[in-house]
């Protein structure tokens, strides 16, 4: 099981005893606003998501790479992770999802979890290139892309429909070379 702790966050593999926190996450649709194809809509769906999760977690060649975002209290606070996109020779080539609770955003927790799971990822898990993107929109999901040193590639007018709109999204990446010099 992975699992690693910053001064105020532990970020971990799934288990089945974060079941209710998951539930309550997952089926929120304020958190899930943006990602409204992860959101679930009944207990079950939950638990199915979760024993995914927990199942992805004990691969041997693991793809996906889903962690919880919890206080040092034990207490929920969002989701952060990634999926191989592809392997190379230079390494793994991997895309960044993350969402909080509503009551712990702009408190820095996002970032903090971010930077983790960067240094997690160049240093321990052979990935050679980060990418994450976000609707325009999505402000506070941008800033903490540019707070853990990301770096704009893309600004896609008119490129994904959401919310009954086409709308535009940004990209960003990250190369291990870049996270060195940070």
């Amino acid at each position: 099981m992975i699992e690693f702790q910053t001064k105020r966050l532990i970020i971990r593999d799934h288990q089945s005893e974060d079941l209710a926190s998951h539930h309550q996450l997952f089926s929120n649709p304020q958190v899930m606003y943006y990602l409204p194809e992860l959101q679930t809509f009944s207990f079950a769906e939950s638990q199915a998501n979760l024993q995914w999760a927990i199942e992805e977690s004990k691969k041997e060649n693991r793809e996906n790479y889903f962690f919880g975002i919890f206080s040092h209290s034990k207490e929920r606070i969002g989701e952060i992770g990634y999926s191989l996109i592809t392997d190379t020779p230079l390494g793994k080539h991997v895309e960044v999802g993350y969402f909080l609770q509503k009551e712990f955003e702009g408190f820095g927790y996002m970032t903090e979890a971010f930077k983790e799971v960067l240094r997690f990822a160049f240093f321990e898990n052979d990935v050679y290139r980060i990418f994450c993107g976000c609707l325009k929109e999505n402000i506070a999901s941008e800033k903490v892309m540019q707070k853990c040193g990301l770096i704009k590639e893309g600004d896609f007018k008119k490129f994904q429909w959401h919310q009954g709109a086409f709308k535009d999204r940004l990209q960003y990446r990250l190369l291990k070379e870049e996270f060195l010099k940070l």
